[in-house]
């Protein structure tokens, strides 16, 4: 059996900038921060991280409730945001899911640093969360090492009393902390340079596998052979 796990953002889909938008809006309108944000990266980390240091940045008050009101907003404006972009999906990416979840021997899940609920939300979007039941979020934790780990957990758990075996676990996305965090699973690593990485960026991670797209489905399929 096959166990599959999904970055979102800049692997399956590109949101045409919803994200970064909602936070601007989060902290405009919850806490009247219009000041431009400088110097936090985004790409490859947790929703939870980047809040911290969002908080940290704009000398907001470093607080459960700081951090809850940011959630409850930004899950909020989120849906507006992505109504209001012209995202979508990368090429491949329908026609791979499709061809994957008609298979009894693969799993499919998510390990990605969004929220839990913002990973649903984009997904629904775009259509594609009907391929996923389980996966590893950036609720709480800022080490997307951590999430990946959730989500191994969240996949032995599906899987029930079946075994997951390292040598059929993989992980695929578009940032070295992807290729860092499935490695501390054990798993392979599928490794494609649609976000803001190039193939460049990518190489040096040594990735078992590097794509700079997944448009030929045929081929990233027979990285899987039936069992």
């Amino acid at each position: 059996m096959h166990t599959i796990l999904f970055d979102i953002d800049g692997t399956l889909i590109h949101s045409g900038g919803a994200g970064q938008a909602g936070i601007e809006r989060v902290l405009a309108e919850e806490f009247g921060v219009t000041a431009p944000t400088t110097g936090i990266s985004t790409a490859g980390r947790t929703d939870r991280g980047i809040a911290r240091d969002l908080i940290r940045f704009h000398q907001l008050e470093e607080s459960e409730a700081t951090y809850q009101r940011m959630l409850q907003a930004y899950l909020r404006i989120l849906p507006l945001e992505l109504k209001a972009r012209d995202g979508g999906t990368f090429p491949g990416i329908r026609d791979l899911l499709n061809q994957l979840s008609q298979r009894r021997d693969v799993r499919l899940g998510l390990l990605t640093g969004n929220y839990q609920e913002a990973a649903w939300q984009k997904l629904r979007h775009f259509e594609l969360d009907h391929h996923f039941q389980f996966g590893g979020f950036g609720d709480d934790h800022a080490d997307r090492d951590d999430v990946a780990r959730l989500a191994l957990t969240a996949a032995q758990s599906h899987a029930a009393s079946k075994p997951i075996h390292t040598s059929h676990l993989w992980v695929i996305g578009d940032t070295p902390a992807d290729v860092q965090c499935g490695r501390a699973i054990g798993a392979r690593v599928i490794a494609v340079a649609t976000g803001i990485h190039s193939r460049q960026d990518l190489e040096p991670t040594q990735p078992d596998h590097l794509f700079d797209d997944l448009h030929d489905v045929a081929a990233v399929l027979d990285l899987w052979p039936e069992q």
